[in-house]
């Protein structure tokens, strides 16, 4: 597919149509929550986040979006002091805001709601719902029983209301250790859903809280906070991954034993599954505090900061999201569309210019020494409006090592031996000599050049297949460029139980520190992005590259030189 094509898909095409946007609408024309619309983003602040949780930022934040009133909530799910922290906060708003949202005055934590939390959680005991429960983790387990075995009820499940109420105020005091007691709620030990055996709703943990400070000692579980912060904000539409479709039933549980007045709607769609890389929290901690990456905005990485220094878009990713959809399916999604997503998006709002990664030097022995030509160079062939960059042209420059063979294969239309190419808005030159080091290296080539070819034809109507791209010696800028490929060199990491770090691409980067780039990019700033003429799109870093001492990161290539590999490896399959 060309880049060109990533714009046919368009968003009424595919979003619009899924099973959750036919939900809502049919909602609102039956004027079910007085036709709001309320949706809710509720990251857990313990790592940063990849794409996958884009796909739900876009899908929350834009069905919001799409009704007059809507509102979007962005809820921080803080209640594991043990794992959660104010940078990773700070970070999710931060690609929020990147992504193009906003939360407005919607911004929350589910912290906010613990003096109310408490108050649902005494309602319980008081109706008998929920009791302190004395097994230890091990028992508890061991008590509910498995898939086809019931559980059986714990020895604590029948101590009075009052006894009840007076642990769990002790609790609150912290006069036990932490997992001395547990919080359950009363349902159905013998449920087939497990979710409904006797589920814990609060535990003891004596940590500080990155918001409350020392204010608690016990803290709610997740399945009895969500739904009822969903509640508490008056969440109409409360949209959720797969996995938690066996928690529905325990969500519904909470709102109609505790009648809150709100009883949002449960709708679970598959995650992003994305090929040649992982989205485990637990793998992506593996790979950041293995050293495997850099750290979490590692280039190769699908979290969103790593994105982001790498030089995608919020757009490509938007793009992408729609282009996917919602569905109850779990499918794995092809890098390539991601990419294509992104050349889309890049290809008419990037500017052209010219760098050579791996430099071999060429003498243009016919040319006046000393001489400077300036040439005119249109910064986007497509795009008058971005204007020109003047490009010096002089008599030794640097064009690409693969962009010669002294031996030249079939169908190789560049440059060789007694062979004439053009040069990019330049002349056409002819190799006429090899010169090599003691270790038989090529170091340069001697060329001439015709001076009737400016500009890049010849006046006698004479052909050439090959053009190269060149950067001017004397008036090149040394730049590191890092060629960033896929983390891993398997479309599926860990299939099967395999240790997916097995699958580590060992060439996911390539380092090249002497690379030349055109002088229009001698102050180029932190994330600017552009196209290398015939290698792809660029980004200059924004950690690394300081001013005079440039480092550029490619976003992606011009095509997708994976597709190849793939056909080739089905191929061999069959």
């Amino acid at each position: 597919m060309k880049a060109q094509s990533a714009n046919t898909i368009s968003h009424s095409d595919s979003i619009k149509n899924d099973f959750i946007h036919q939900i809502v609408a049919e909602d609102v024309k039956a004027n079910k929550n007085e036709g709001r619309v309320v949706t809710r983003f509720p990251p857990e602040p313990n790592g940063y986040l990849h794409i996958g949780h884009a796909k739900s930022i876009c899908l929350n934040f834009g069905i919001a979006a799409e009704y007059e009133g809507g509102k979007c909530y962005l809820r921080f799910d803080d209640t594991n002091p043990s794992k959660e922290d104010i940078e990773y906060v700070e970070s999710i708003k931060a690609d929020v805001r990147w992504l193009g949202y906003d939360w407005g005055e919607r911004l929350r934590h589910s912290s906010d709601y613990f003096d109310q939390l408490y108050e649902y959680a005494i309602a319980l005991i008081k109706m008998n719902k929920a009791y302190v429960c004395s097994l230890t983790t091990e028992q508890v387990k061991e008590y509910r029983g498995t898939l086809r075995d019931p559980g059986k009820n714990s020895p604590s499940r029948e101590r009075s209301i009052a006894e009840n109420l007076d642990l769990f105020a002790r609790m609150k005091a912290g006069e036990f250790a932490d997992g001395e007691l547990v919080l359950r709620a009363k349902i159905d030990m013998a449920a087939p859903n497990i979710h409904l055996r006797d589920p814990i709703i609060y535990r003891l943990k004596k940590l500080p809280h990155q918001m409350t400070g020392d204010k608690w000692c016990i803290y709610p579980m997740y399945d009895f906070t969500h739904c009822l912060s969903d509640a508490i904000e008056d969440i109409t539409h409360s949209l959720c991954t797969l996995e938690f479709e066996d928690h529905r039933p325990l969500y519904d549980w909470f709102l109609d034993t505790l009648n809150t007045s709100c009883h949002p709607q449960q709708i679970e769609f598959a995650r992003l599954s994305l090929n040649y890389t992982v989205m485990s929290k637990r793998k992506l901690h593996e790979l950041v505090e293995n050293h495997h990456v850099s750290g979490w905005d590692d280039p190769r990485l699908p979290t969103l900061i790593g994105m982001r220094r790498r030089g995608y878009t919020p757009a490509a990713i938007r793009d992408f999201c729609d282009r996917i959809g919602v569905t109850k399916n779990d499918t794995s999604i092809e890098m390539g569309v991601l990419e294509n997503c992104l050349r889309g998006d890049l290809d008419p709002k990037t500017p052209r210019v010219m760098a050579v990664l791996k430099p071999l030097r060429v003498v243009i022995e016919n040319y006046p020494s000393g001489q400077v030509e300036q040439l005119e160079a249109p910064y986007h062939p497509n795009d008058a409006s971005m204007g020109a960059r003047q490009v010096p042209f002089s008599r030794v420059l640097y064009i690409e090592q693969d962009d010669f063979r002294e031996v030249a294969p079939k169908k190789f239309f560049r440059l060789a031996p007694g062979r004439e190419v053009r040069l990019r808005y330049a002349y056409f030159i002819t190799c006429q000599a090899v010169i090599k080091n003691d270790q038989d290296e090529i170091v340069e080539l001697r060329c001439t050049y015709d001076q009737e070819t400016r500009g890049g034809s010849a006046p006698d109507g004479r052909k050439v297949k090959g053009t190269l791209h060149w950067v001017s010696e004397a008036h090149a800028i040394t730049a590191e460029v890092r060629l960033y490929d896929r983390l891993f060199n398997q479309p599926h990491p860990g299939a099967n139980g395999t240790d997916f770090k097995v699958a580590l691409n060992p060439k996911s980067v390539e380092i090249l520190p002497h690379s030349q780039v055109e002088a229009s990019l001698a102050n180029a700033k932190a994330g600017a992005r552009y196209q290398f003429e015939r290698q792809g799109y660029f980004c200059v870093d924004n950690v690394d590259s300081s001013e005079g001492a440039l480092v550029f990161n490619r976003i992606v290539t011009l095509r997708d030189s994976w597709a190849k590999i793939e056909k080739a490896n089905l191929g061999k399959k069959k």
